[in-house]
């Protein structure tokens, strides 16, 4: 990567749009430097930081669990902010699997009507 970067160049790389960029800079997420005039230019701490964010959307962090870990002191504040997240992830997997489940019951139950089916009205109410 060349020294820095412009924001049209660090979005192009993610597929962004640079309004994005100066949205995650508004809420304190990126800290790019700036040249004179303003234009923002971004280095390899930025990218990195744009593949953090991308990396913690997908683990279902929001963009203000982000902030909060990325300014928290590292340690307690940091462990607790990840382990409150697996947790809620841990859910969202168990809800998942309980759905598959429900779909699987669907696709291989002998009831013309799936609403006649005991154990799918069971699997419903759990």
């Amino acid at each position: 990567m060349k020294s820095s970067i412009t924001i049209g160049e660090l979005a192009g790389r993610f597929g962004l749009a640079t309004h994005v960029l100066r949205h995650w800079e508004s809420m304190g997420l990126l800290e790019p430097s700036r040249q004179s005039g303003g234009h923002r230019r971004y280095g390899e701490h930025d990218l990195e930081r744009v593949m953090f964010i991308l990396k913690a959307k997908d683990v279902g962090l929001t963009l203000e669990d982000m902030r909060e870990f990325l300014h928290a002191p590292a340690g307690a504040d940091r462990l607790a902010l990840l382990r409150n997240q697996r947790a809620r992830l841990e859910e969202r997997v168990r809800a998942a699997q309980q759905a598959l489940e429900l779909l699987a019951h669907v696709l291989r139950c002998e009831h013309e009507d799936v609403m006649d089916c005991p154990n799918f009205r069971a699997m419903l109410r759990s």
